[in-house]
């Protein structure tokens, strides 16, 4: 039996790690050891994303996606007085960073602490103290007072860096920390085939932790390309809105409702609808099984869904999400009761997918 104890202990181990986009090392080694734990093999393909195979009873396949990479930064010059200059890795905003300590990984691999300064507003123009300041004008602060010591501290240009903040928890059952997008997603994969125990699925398992999902979901097509599955579910986090500040309206999603089962998406690259026969099946496994569910209609951002979906001939792909507050930034916080039950509906979905889903998106021949 999984314990809310044991998500917890997952997550803050994935959380904590180190792994912001195309630098996913640290956290896939963490992945390789726990998927060893529960599939009949496991591989790496030539851009790090992490497939963990779990036989099924047939040849058809199941393709399970979850980002492991989360949003960082990227040293991009160091001025001659020791200060860092940087860039975004994924999507940040100026609040979330300002007076943040972020830790870098220099060329050696070792971690190296600093923090995130901006101009003070006792030297701030009249009329400009509350004006948000930007990215550029941010800038990183080492502890060093010149170029030459920041580069015997092993600090180019290229090197990255990620907040420096670990899961705590919130409450009773809630938790905060830094990467819970999508580091949540991944503990929820690895939970679900845990939960298996000794179940044969009819479909033949693919676990894939992708990457590079935060810059343009870069690994998800990678890895549809590679596995061909007959179908595929995506797993990551979705926006919360149940706060002070935002309309009821607008709180659609809410944390301790349970995992968010796709129906739309929409971000900058464009629109997903989930394949309705996908969508219809993870709805009547968490009803059957009486796992709280809610809808997801999110327009302010997409999942690897949308890069596995339309590759090859289209492979039927449907999501679900977990609910989580403050994303992007170093406090995002969920309930691991979501977390918990989208392990469950996940692992149930896992079993369940057989023959008469199969036939539900088989292509339909018009005489």
């Amino acid at each position: 039996m999984v314990t809310l104890e044991d998500a917890f202990q997952l997550l803050k181990k994935l959380s904590d790690s180190f792994g912001p986009s195309a630098h996913e090392e640290e956290v896939r080694q963490i992945i390789i050891e726990e998927l060893e734990k529960t599939c009949d093999k496991v591989m790496v393909d030539r851009w790090g994303n992490v497939y963990g195979i779990r036989n099924g009873k047939t040849d058809n396949k199941l393709m399970i996606a979850a980002h492991m990479d989360e949003i960082g930064l990227i040293i991009d010059k160091i001025e001659k007085n020791g200060f860092l200059r940087f860039r975004p890795i994924g999507g940040w905003t100026e609040q979330a960073l300002i007076s943040q300590r972020v830790v870098i990984r220099n060329i050696k691999g070792e971690k190296i602490i600093g923090v995130i300064g901006v101009r003070p507003p006792h030297a701030t123009p009249p009329g400009e103290e509350r004006k948000l300041p930007e990215i550029k004008d941010m800038y990183i602060d080492v502890g060093a007072r010149s170029r030459e010591e920041v580069e015997e501290m092993g600090i180019r240009p290229g090197c990255v860096a990620v907040l420096e903040r670990y899961l705590t928890r919130l409450g009773k059952k809630l938790v905060t920390g830094k990467a819970l997008d999508n580091r949540a997603g991944v503990a929820a994969m690895l939970l679900a085939l845990k939960m298996l125990e000794r179940e044969e699925p009819y479909m033949t398992i693919y676990a894939v932790a992708t990457v590079q999902e935060e810059i343009g979901l870069r690994g998800a097509g990678i890895a549809a390309e590679k596995v061909n599955p007959t179908l595929a579910i995506a797993l990551d986090t979705t926006i919360a809105l149940d706060v002070p500040g935002v309309p009821e309206r607008e709180h659609t999603i809410k944390l301790g409702a349970g995992p968010a089962i796709k129906v739309m998406d929409g971000g900058r690259l464009g629109m997903f609808i989930a394949h309705r026969a996908v969508r219809e099946f993870l709805i009547e496994v968490a009803e059957s099984e009486k796992i709280p569910y809610q809808l997801e209609i999110l327009l302010g951002g997409t999942t690897d869904a949308t890069a596995i979906a339309f590759r090859r001939e289209g492979i039927p792909a449907g999501g679900i999400a977990i609910p989580t507050r403050y994303v992007h930034s170093s406090v995002e916080t969920l309930d691991l009761e979501d977390l918990l039950n989208t392990a469950k509906l996940l692992s149930r979905s896992m079993i369940r997918a057989g023959p008469e889903l199969i036939e539900k998106i088989r292509d339909v021949i018009v005489k």
